[in-house]
């Protein structure tokens, strides 16, 4: 009985009303960034302003061979970094390793949210930095850097993409400050995640996010059959994923 009123308070703590209000409506609500200027500055203040995301490819999907990995993000104090940009997965871990404070949640809000049907509900995101000393038990546990390894390893078994930077949405969602001081690990399905609205929103919001310029992702045209399934919904978050000139090409 105790189990079962525990489980029944974390769905409640991570699906409250407004959270899967925002998540049932956001594409029209995101969407709406693109149709009024207003809109679009009243959400970039809001849910955007100075975001720094990163996206990263499931480690299964990158050539190490004709890859060249570089970053410098400054991860202790601030988490300073000049632009957003797609990396992969092996400098994720090379940031946990310097982390003094790590908590794992144990529920994904997209997921618990949008009732995720393929991806486990119960496998939530990663917070670095002071912040994350403040957010509530009931969210999840301080954990160890080889815990949050391990936990990173076990996204990119289930298929998973990682998602890093400074979120303001997750600093107001925590309640835990400022966002200077929380660095957002996710770990997104193609088909719940709350940045699935990149392609909705107005270029100047969803230009924050970038591709890093020394990684590259391509399709391996010697293997790939052209099913096309690839293209369909559901498989990039970002639709980074297209047909240009009877090639899969990836932006």
């Amino acid at each position: 009985m105790k189990n079962e009123k525990t489980e029944n308070e974390n769905n409640k703590n991570t699906s409250s009303p407004l959270v899967k209000y925002l998540f049932q409506t956001r594409f029209f609500l995101f969407g709406l960034t693109k149709k009024s200027k207003t809109i679009k500055k009243i959400f970039n203040k809001v849910f955007f302003e100075d975001n720094e995301l990163f996206i990263l490819p499931n480690k299964s999907t990158v050539n190490k061979s004709n890859t060249k990995i570089t970053a410098n993000i400054e991860i202790k104090e601030s988490f300073q970094k000049d632009d957003s940009e797609f990396l992969p997965s092996e400098i994720l871990k090379e940031i946990i390793k310097e982390a003094n404070n790590i908590f794992i949640m144990n529920k994904c809000i997209c997921r618990s949210s949008s009732n995720c049907k393929d991806y486990p509900h119960d496998f939530g995101c990663i917070f670095l930095g002071p912040a994350s000393k403040k957010i509530s038990s009931k969210y999840g546990k301080a954990a160890t850097v080889e815990e949050a390894l391990e936990h990173v390893d076990m996204a990119d078994k289930l298929g998973l993409s990682h998602l890093i930077g400074r979120n303001k949405f997750d600093s107001l969602l925590m309640n835990v400050g400022p966002k200077e001081e929380l660095l957002t690990i996710c770990h997104c399905c193609p088909c719940c995640c709350l940045w699935k609205i990149i392609p909705d929103l107005d270029d100047e919001i969803s230009n924050k996010i970038k591709r890093l310029e020394d990684v590259e992702v391509n399709a391996l045209d010697d293997k790939c059959k052209m099913c096309k399934k690839c293209l369909e919904e559901n498989v990039c978050i970002s639709n980074a994923i297209s047909l240009e000139d009877d090639k899969i090409t990836i932006d």
